[in-house]
């Protein structure tokens, strides 16, 4: 696939990445890897090529393309088969993709994000009052990933469909478990069975009593006109938006904190009104994507693409976080944090047709966030060490498991 002929392969535990993608960089734009189960596939890194292939005609999304799984080469129970195979906008291509995004299009529109503003604020003050009763509860340090950074996308999400908070840590589980690649088959088996039947009693609650909200938008859609949603698609679409809504936010919003307390020069110069909240959540998308290795795409022939060619029909990873810190694209100081730098394009939201429905949602949302955290806790830092924090499991996600922080009024 590229000059050199090693196989990268894939750790499933995951871990940080920016080491692997420095060194995977250095050989190439693109890299042959192996993922779970021994399956082979591509990785592509540099951000000119992604650019191109997130964009390029001959690279569908449809799982028909993979020609491992078509042939039945994947093993059962692999793990990153729910990202393959959910029926949805993120494995639909053409005229299917379109009929599924326009229906959740309106959801996401500038109006609704506005509208969503007061309701956002109003849970970022509620949940930095919980933030700061469990610091008070041990000693000044809680969990801010826990008790801030993962309830409040969950709960934006939950709002949007029309769902119950009450089912927000498990949803929250179950969105970890399905999209996890350390799992065992048993694992990936307990988990999708789990999820599916939670989203079925949850369709079926709208479905008995209907409100103003998306899932019972995309019932009417299906109970009306059938042929334009189908009982499966408004299940993955579902699953895509809880999954996607929540866990890249909390992602972003935990990396933000992280990348503030460890540069407080950056953070100073926000709180000096030299730069924007917007900055901080612009930077820390390019670099330190809240996505690493994001799944699949196909290519539909040999795709020529960064010095490789990518044979047709393997599943090709998106390198989110690899692309972020490119210095051909970034500059030889891509590495460094930087809220004033000028030039922060990143394609953490993707590219083209696929790009993320939620990016102005998820950008409002990490703004606010970070100006309530820094402007009632100034004085936020890290409780342990950055070495300490244990990065996530599973290489898709990018952001660390927990995330103690002192936290004091000034």
């Amino acid at each position: 696939m590229t000059a050199s002929s090693h196989l990268h392969r894939l750790d499933a535990a995951g871990g940080c990445p920016h080491a692997r993608n420095a060194a995977l960089l250095s050989q190439g734009a693109v890299a042959p890897v192996e993922l779970p189960g021994g399956v082979q596939g591509a990785a592509v890194l540099g951000h000119h090529a992604l650019k191109t292939f997130l964009s390029h005609p001959d690279v569908a999304k449809d799982p028909r393309h993979f020609t491992a799984l078509r042939e039945g080469r994947v093993p059962d129970g692999w793990p990153l088969t729910t990202f393959a195979t959910v029926p949805g906008m993120t494995t639909a291509d053409g005229a299917d993709h379109r009929r599924l995004r326009t229906l959740v299009g309106e959801a996401f529109s500038r109006r609704r994000i506005a509208a969503l503003h007061p309701f956002v604020s109003t849970t970022v003050d509620r949940l930095l009052g919980d933030l700061e009763q469990a610091a008070l509860a041990a000693d000044g340090v809680a969990d801010l990933r826990r008790h801030f950074a993962m309830p409040l996308p969950m709960s934006v999400v939950c709002r949007l469909l029309g769902i119950d908070d009450a089912h927000t840590t498990r949803l929250h589980r179950l969105s970890n478990e399905v999209v996890a690649t350390d799992l065992t088959p048993a694992q990936v088996h307990s988990a999708n069975v789990e999820m599916a039947a939670l989203l079925a009693d949850l369709v079926a609650a709208r479905a008995a009593q209907p409100g103003d909200d998306l899932t019972s938008a995309l019932l009417a859609v299906r109970d009306e006109d059938g042929h334009r949603l189908s009982p499966e698609e408004l299940i993955g679409t579902m699953l895509l938006l809880i999954v996607a809504g929540h866990e890249t936010t909390l992602n972003l919003i935990t990396n933000a904190v992280r990348a503030l307390c460890a540069h407080r020069d950056q953070l100073a110069l926000v709180q000096a009104r030299k730069a924007t909240w917007s900055d901080v959540v612009e930077e820390t998308l390019r670099w330190d994507s809240p996505v690493s290795y994001f799944p699949f795409r196909y290519t539909t022939r040999d795709v020529a693409l960064g010095g490789a060619v990518i044979p047709a029909g393997v599943p090709v990873l998106a390198g989110y976080s690899a692309a972020g810190r490119d210095r051909a694209a970034h500059g030889p100081d891509a590495d460094r944090f930087d809220v004033l730098r000028k030039d922060r394009r990143h394609l953490s939201f993707g590219h083209g047709a696929h790009f993320c429905i939620g990016a102005p949602l998820a950008r409002m949302e990490a703004a606010l966030a970070l100006a309530g955290l820094f402007e009632r806790f100034p004085e936020t830092d890290l409780a342990v060490p950055e070495e300490d924090l244990a990065p996530n499991s599973g290489f898709v996600g990018n952001s660390v498991l927990r995330l103690p922080v002192r936290v004091r009024r000034p």
